[in-house]
């Protein structure tokens, strides 16, 4: 049955009608995962719908929601959008000076958090409030509101407020706001993204339509469904009639798509590091013959190409053997389907997407960013409209050109209707013709394919006039299985320089089989042999990089960079201004800088008190 899908929660009419299936939405509980059929999940939106109406809340209202991914994310999310009050989904991680300013920002009426943990971690911020919101809780916390409560006043107000919801609904318009999402940002204060209905409809039925999956498939959900990306992904899998399992973990989540048997998942390209990190490692403890193929397997995997499956028999031949001695078994670790992976956030390594490729899990590199609702563009492996390096074909309805310096400016029901308070920051980034100017920059590959080259506001430059773009840099360094995390330093210096964080996981089994003694992580980085391995992996890379990019010095840290220490933002990019504070003196050292900020050498020359000298006019 066909049902034009225009609103957010037309899906749930979609779904009912299309995909009336038992586990349209799954979780764990006590160890058993727990499912919602499409009916379920139709009659708790509704229920909540006149729970909500029921509180007084009205159309334009905002409610904040801070939790993990679960299925009653989507009841409340439904519905929020079903009777116009605005959904805030928030960050379970964020600094209390980050809850403070969106709380006060939006104004919210009402906040829903899931646990005790999360109530916990708000309260500082709720307490530096003149005008707290009602907090309700989906967990038992003593003394405070339970969603339960909302979800039995919506049953017992089910007759007075159906007419007045369905009412509601008609009057809702595709181009009304739906959604305020603060991005994660890794400067300042997190901004406030309006998006309406038309804004995310338009782009995951753009994106669903790149999908092969189905209504007989699984997924697995562990990123953030307050993300754009996720939430947007979320959409798309229901809109396909996908079953939705979500993750009981970050650490859980090999174990949890080996139980559900999944097709496909999300991730970002740090997940994918690990998880190839992981698949590079094992073949360590291997001996002998079964080494041999293992690693060779691997290094086949990493020259796969989607084009080269068809044209060379004798790579064809390989496949298949290396399928059936290596690959599959990779495969039966996460389910043993073969998967279609979604990825986007950042730059994936080329031979990572080769690699899963090859073992018959296909990567789909995307590109957006949360103004954009947020997919501009996505590979297609599946019907070959891929291009390994770029981050695909623009969706259907989106358009792109370039500025003069290369940024990527995109138009098209998919942008954003603006940032919340703040039109004149919205008037810098959507010029009057409606393009919104990203920020990155990039061109076509091939007349076709969307490149992203670096972000404008990190590439820098060195004295010598040379620019850097340090993303590329980074994303090709972090190739190295040695390597965990890299930042690219140099702005307005004679070269550019690195601060790595190791794969200490890496590094600590190379030091035992060279014998190295060391207390911990600081001790160990001292070592002048692992000096000298990291400069020799270093040197090896910049071997593919121009003179100016080259990395002529480093310094290795022991910390680790995550999002728990505030290094890395929700979405695992560098937080660069807060690294460089952190490592500020180290920067200094590489360039051998006093306090004053300058260059030693010339502060010393300039230390040096000269003589007074008689000034000769010209001739004397």
């Amino acid at each position: 049955m066909s049902i034009e899908i225009t609103r957010t929660f037309d899906l749930l009419d979609h779904l009912v009608a299309n995909h009336p299936k038992e586990d349209i939405l799954a979780n764990k509980e006590n160890g058993e995962w727990v499912t919602y059929s499409s009916h379920d999940y139709y009659k708790y939106a509704h229920f909540l719908a006149y729970g909500f109406m029921s509180l007084g809340l009205q159309k334009g209202d905002r409610v904040i929601t801070i939790s993990g991914n679960c299925p009653e994310w989507n009841f409340v999310d439904m519905a929020l959008a079903m009777t116009g009050i605005v959904h805030v989904p928030v960050y379970p991680t964020l600094s209390t000076e980050n809850y403070l300013h969106i709380f006060r920002h939006c104004e919210p009426k009402l906040l829903l958090v899931s646990n005790n943990i999360l109530y916990r971690r708000i309260q500082p911020a709720l307490k530096q409030m003149d005008n707290p919101p009602i907090i309700y809780t989906l967990a038992h916390i003593e003394g405070e509101h339970r969603m339960f409560e909302v979800l039995k006043l919506g049953i017992a107000s089910r007759e007075e407020m159906l007419p007045k919801l369905e009412d509601l609904k008609n009057s809702i318009r595709p181009e009304d706001w739906c959604t305020l999402i603060y991005t994660s940002g890794t400067t300042g204060d997190p901004k406030g993204v309006m998006l309406s209905h038309r804004n995310l409809c338009s782009n995951f039925l753009a994106h669903s339509k790149v999908n092969i999956m189905d209504s007989n498939c699984k997924v697995l959900s562990f990123l953030p469904l307050n993300h754009a990306y996720e939430r947007s992904m979320n959409y798309h899998f229901q809109y396909l009639g996908a079953s939705i399992y979500y993750a009981e973990s970050m650490g859980t989540i090999a174990a949890n798509l080996a139980e559900i048997h999944a097709d496909g998942f999300c991730a970002v390209p740090r997940v994918m590091e690990m998880f190839f990190d992981k698949i590079y490692a094992a073949g360590k403890d291997l001996k002998g013959i079964n080494k041999i193929i293992y690693n060779r397997a691997i290094r086949h995997g990493m020259r796969y190409d989607y084009t080269s499956r068809r044209i060379f028999l004798w790579y064809q031949i390989m496949q298949r053997v290396y399928d059936r001695l290596v690959y599959r078994r990779w495969r039966e670790k996460f389910g043993g389907h073969r998967l279609t992976i979604i990825t986007g956030g950042s730059s994936i390594q080329e031979r990572i997407i080769r690699l899963f490729a090859a073992a018959g899990m296909c990567i789909y590199e995307g590109y957006g960013l949360s103004e954009t609702s947020p997919v501009i563009a996505v590979n297609n492996p599946h019907d070959g409209y891929v291009r390994i390096g770029t981050v695909g074909p623009l969706l259907e309805g989106v358009e792109v050109k370039f500025a003069d310096d290369g940024e990527i400016l995109t138009r098209g029901p998919h942008v954003m209707m603006g940032y919340y308070k703040d039109p004149e920051y919205t008037s810098e980034v959507i010029d009057e013709e409606g393009w919104f100017h990203t920020g990155d920059i990039g061109k076509f590959v091939g007349g076709r394919y969307l490149k992203i080259t670096d972000r404008k506001k990190d590439i820098f430059k060195l004295s010598a006039g040379k620019y850097v773009a340090p993303q590329v840099i980074e994303n090709k360094l972090r190739e190295s299985e040695y390597i965990d995390q890299i930042m690219v330093v140099g702005e307005n210096e004679k070269f550019a320089a690195a601060i790595v964080s190791p794969n200490f996981n890496t590094l600590h089994y190379w030091a035992l089989k060279y014998h190295l003694h060391y207390r911990d992580n600081t001790d160990l980085i001292e070592i002048p042999a692992v000096s000298d391995k990291y400069k020799s992996i270093i040197e090896q890379y910049n071997k593919d990089l121009a003179p100016h990019e080259q990395i002529k010095k480093f310094r290795l840290v022991s910390e680790e960079w995550t999002t728990a220490n505030g290094l890395l933002s929700p979405t695992l990019k560098l937080k660069r201004n807060i690294l460089l504070a952190k490592y500020k003196d180290i920067v200094k050292d590489i360039y051998q800088k006093d306090d004053t900020g300058k260059g030693g050498f010339f502060s010393a020359f300039r230390s040096i008190e000269l003589p007074s000298i008689k000034i000769l006019s010209r001739g004397q």
